[in-house]
């Protein structure tokens, strides 16, 4: 078993800085982290890495564990699936090419949407360049924000409810692998894979058959205490998880200000950090 002294709780596996989408740098990110009473918490930006060791000695210095991770973009057809990973060799050469592939299919989508968008309302790629840190994955909360600079959406929610919705016709996907892909890519670096917020979408959860192909490539778990799952949708998940020895994760998807979701509003119980760590041969835990 993992040392439990090794690691405080409350543990938040799931938080996004500025390397991505968030607003806060990956030391901002962990001394908030420290302010809200965590003990341990996993940096996932989107498809990056970038933020691991900066989020790593703030952590040294605050007493926060830092868990290595990554949200890893996956698709089945034109449905966006994000899938956790944790505890991954960072250098493994088939998931750097692969999420290299993927950010640079985000920077296309995001300037051609960019393009569409400025045919209706004033806003440049320059614009949303400047809401980005150097070297950030650039995507649609970029996009969100320039609108916001520019006075045509209130916030993040209201950009994606309204301008960048699938429905408005300036939508685009971007390149990503399917999510058994993504699992395999995840465990072929020594990672631990968790489905991110299963419950979200109003179609319905991952047909039984579907999530039965995940679990044969890996799946660890489901990220089911998550402010945005629906809850009828969850106590399906609940089921299958039991069904299939998944193991359940909560977070809080925290972005900073870019969304209102706050750190430590969903935690995830030290047992089963302790059974990642066990699993996991690609990357050790920063500990705080």
């Amino acid at each position: 078993m993992a040392d439990e002294r090794r690691f405080r709780g409350p543990v938040d596996l799931h938080t996004h800085s500025s390397v991505s989408d968030g607003t806060e740098t990956p030391a901002e990110l962990v001394r908030a982290a420290a302010a809200a009473g965590l003990g341990t918490i996993a940096i996932t930006d989107h498809d990056s890495t970038a933020g691991w060791a900066s989020a790593a000695a703030a952590g040294a210095e605050a007493g926060v564990t830092v868990i290595p991770g990554m949200e890893l973009s996956t698709r089945i057809e034109f449905a966006s699936v994000h899938m956790l990973g944790y505890l991954f060799d960072p250098a493994n050469e088939a998931l750097v090419a692969e999420t290299r592939r993927i950010r640079e299919g985000r920077m296309r989508r995001a300037e051609d949407m960019v393009r569409r968008i400025a045919e209706d309302y004033e806003i440049t790629w320059a614009d949303v360049l400047a809401q980005a840190t150097e070297g950030a994955t650039v995507g649609r909360p970029h996009i969100a924000d320039a609108l916001v600079a520019r006075g045509l959406a209130a916030d993040r929610s209201a950009a994606f409810a309204g301008i960048l919705h699938w429905r408005s016709g300036y939508f685009q996907p971007h390149y990503a692998p399917d999510p058994a892909t993504g699992i395999r890519l995840i465990r072929g670096a020594g990672g631990v894979p968790v489905l991110a917020h299963p419950a979200t979408s109003s179609r319905g959860v991952i047909p039984e058959d579907r999530l039965r192909r995940l679990v044969k490539a890996g799946l660890f778990g489901l990220e089911l205490d998550h402010r945005e799952n629906r809850q009828e949708g969850v106590a399906v998940l609940r089921g299958y998880a039991a069904k299939y020895g998944l193991q359940i994760t909560g977070s809080s998807d925290y972005h900073g200000a870019g969304k209102p979701n706050r750190l430590g509003e969903n935690t995830t119980d030290p047992a089963v950090l302790e059974l990642m760590i066990e699993e996991a041969t690609g990357a050790a835990p920063f500990y705080g």
